[in-house]
Parts: structure tokens; C-alpha cells; sequence
């Protein structure tokens, strides 16, 4: 993949570029926005032009076609070192920062980014999953963060700033990335080959709030139909309490055994009913029109029936946030599935 196939990002690929130029490129760094948006393809992007041989020392352009680009594209570039949380783990492993017992301080990536490069004149980590530091891993990675080895880049990849131990978060440099636009989506959508048609790939990326990992799950029938069922249940005037659980916990079940795609079901729930409501107060409040047309349709009969105003439908959005949150930290499915109606229907005066 090269810069110009990224679709997106540009200021932050421009800030970079100048960081780069001036000799003032940092060596700690947290990229934080929403789950599938291009963080990762940025950071591996990055990757490529700090360690392509054939590039200008102070570009980010790379040849695309070396030794070392086809490496870092198949992450096995000898200076590229990469982690990520396992699905079966709810934290990031101490012993992919530190190694394990028998090689304590060793092994892992604090000691590997300490070498010497192996082929280039810099060393790139990549640490996915940063939503996931336990106490324990994030105090494991304070000295490189303090004392980063020479001509090293250490990229720190989550979702927010908020979901950051304090220890990651003050030591490293914040970048925001903003959610794709609907025509950046279309664009990717159609790249994959995911959608048969550019209305089809119109009428997803409408839907998915900027985020492809969000539309590739719309894609799925079972899941379409869900989104409408959800969106009519929240447009009555009484909440169904009974019946959204029984709902919501028929399409959780449905994702199969994997506790994982459980809760990645249970997270889409609530970000499918953080989009009703986040519409529902911009249009109490300004009355602008979402561009969804289901949704359009279904904020026209709850506009009407909505006591509590912009106001309410702003803490009904943010209930739904915090519990996609609360997924993330195991939380019971029951119990928060169960607390979050409950919590939305006192948003609504119901």
C-alpha cells in the first residue's frame, strides 16, 4: 500500500511529513479515534517511511517495491517490531513487553527496540490494542517511554484518550484521527469488494458512522435487519424493557461461542443506538435531517414523542457510549444490557 492509497488523514500525514523535514520527530507517540478507521494502515504507512532504504531520510516516502517495504507489509522487517492483545486475553500480556519469567527483561519488545537496528538506521513498535494496558504492563513500558533508545518510534495505538492509564497517556504525544467521510468510505468499501454496486457502497457508508469495521458488520443480513428493529423499539413512546433484552440478547448469542464476537456484537448494539440518539438530539436541537434515510424515517415519529428534549437525548447518547465502554472491561452481558435500558428509558421520561 502506498500514502496515496490512504484514504483520509491527511493533516496528520502533513504534520509528520514537517516533524520529519525539521529533525524534530518525536519517539513516542498514542494514536487515539473510533475502531477501523485506518490507525493501523497509518502507522505501518509510517513504517515504511522511516525504514525504506531507497527514500530521503527526511521524507516519509518510500519506494513501495524494495526488500524492506515488501517486509514491513508482511510485518517481518527485522526493525519493525509489533504487538497486539490475543482474543483469548483481556489485557495486553506483560510477557510480549518484558518476556516471560524464564527471560525477564530479555525477550519482548522493551528489549528488542533497545538493540541496534538490524538493516536500517531506526527501530518502528507498534503497539496495538493500548485500550488494553493492565497497571502491571503499562508500568513495564514507563522506562522506554522515559528513556526511549536512539533513533527509535514507538506508536501506541487506541481508541481514545480517556481509556488511557495516566502513566501511557502523559508520556507520549497524542495524535486524533477523525472518522472517515461518507465518500472515503464508499471509496474503501468498493476498493474490497465488499459491496456489489455504489449505491449499495452509498448506503452503507451512511450508515456506519465512519468506520469501516462498523460497515462491514452492517453487511450482515441478520444485522441489517437488527438495526431496524432496534431503531423501531427506541421510537416507541413506552420503552419495551422485556422485550429489547430479549432482543439484544438473541443477536449477541447468535455471534456463536467466542466470548470475543460476543461482546463485539453487544458493542455494536450500543453504537447502533448511540447513532439514533445522537441524531435525535441534533435534530432537536437544529433540525438538521440525518442523511440515513431509515433513519430519518424512524427519528420522524420519536421527535414528537421525546419529553425530555436535547438535552435528554444527549445523556441517552452517552449512556450508550459508556456502555460499549463498559463492554471492553468484561463487564456481565446481562447486567449491562439490563442497566443500560433501564437507563435510557429514564433519559426519555419513560
Amino acid at each position: 500500500m502506498l500514502w496515496q492509497d490512504l484514504l483520509g488523514h491527511q493533516q496528520q500525514r502533513e504534520w509528520f511529513s514537517r516533524a520529519l523535514a525539521s529533525g524534530r520527530l518525536g519517539t513516542s507517540f498514542l494514536f487515539v479515534g473510533p475502531a477501523g478507521i485506518g490507525k493501523r494502515t497509518f502507522a505501518r504507512l509510517l513504517a515504511k517511511g522511516l525504514l525504506c532504504p531507497r527514500s530521503d531520510p527526511q521524507s516519509l516516502d518510500f519506494c513501495g517495491t524494495c526488500e524492506d517495504c515488501v517486509q514491513v507489509d508482511a510485518l517481518t522487517h527485522p526493525d519493525l517490531l509489533s504487538v497486539a492483545k490475543p482474543e483469548d486475553k483481556a489485557t495486553l500480556p506483560v510477557e510480549l513487553l518484558i518476556g516471560d519469567r524464564e527471560h525477564r527483561m530479555r525477550a519482548g519488545l522493551c528489549h528488542d527496540i533497545s538493540l541496534r537496528p538490524y538493516s536500517g538506521k531506526r527501530k518502528v513498535a507498534i503497539i496495538d490494542d493500548a485500550d488494553y494496558f493492565s497497571i502491571e504492563g503499562a508500568n513495564c513500558l514507563l522506562k522506554t517511554l522515559e528513556e526511549p533508545p536512539l533513533d527509535s518510534l514507538l506508536i501506541l495505538i487506541g481508541t481514545s484518550l480517556q481509556r488511557q492509564l495516566p502513566t501511557i497517556r502523559s508520556r507520549c504525544q497524542a495524535v486524533r484521527f477523525q472518522t472517515l467521510s461518507d465518500d472515503d468510505l464508499q471509496t474503501l468499501l468498493l476498493r474490497l469488494a465488499v459491496v456489489d454496486s455504489p449505491q449499495r457502497a452509498a448506503e452503507v457508508a451512511s450508515q456506519a458512522d465512519g468506520c469501516l469495521s462498523e460497515a462491514l458488520l452492517l453487511l450482515d443480513p441478520e444485522l441489517h435487519e437488527f438495526r431496524s428493529q432496534l431503531w423501531h423499539m427506541l421510537t416507541q413512546r413506552q420503552l419495551p424493557l422485556v422485550e429489547l433484552a430479549k432482543r439484544c440478547g438473541a443477536i449477541i448469542d447468535a455471534a456463536g461461542k467466542e466470548s470475543r464476537m460476543k461482546r463485539e456484537r453487544q458493542k455494536l448494539i450500543f453504537r447502533m443506538a448511540a447513532v439514533y440518539f445522537r441524531q435525535l438530539a441534533l435534530l432537536l436541537s437544529s433540525q438538521l435531517a440525518p442523511p440515513d434515510a431509515e433513519l430519518q424515517q424512524a427519528l420522524s415519529h420519536r421527535v414528537t414523542r421525546w419529553p425530555s428534549g436535547a438535552r435528554g437525548a444527549t445523556r441517552a447518547w452517552n449512556r450508550c457510549l459508556q456502555a460499549a465502554e463498559q463492554v471492553d472491561r468484561n463487564a456481565n452481558q446481562a447486567a449491562v444490557l439490563e442497566a443500560w435500558a433501564a437507563d435510557i428509558a429514564r433519559c426519555g421520561g419513560c
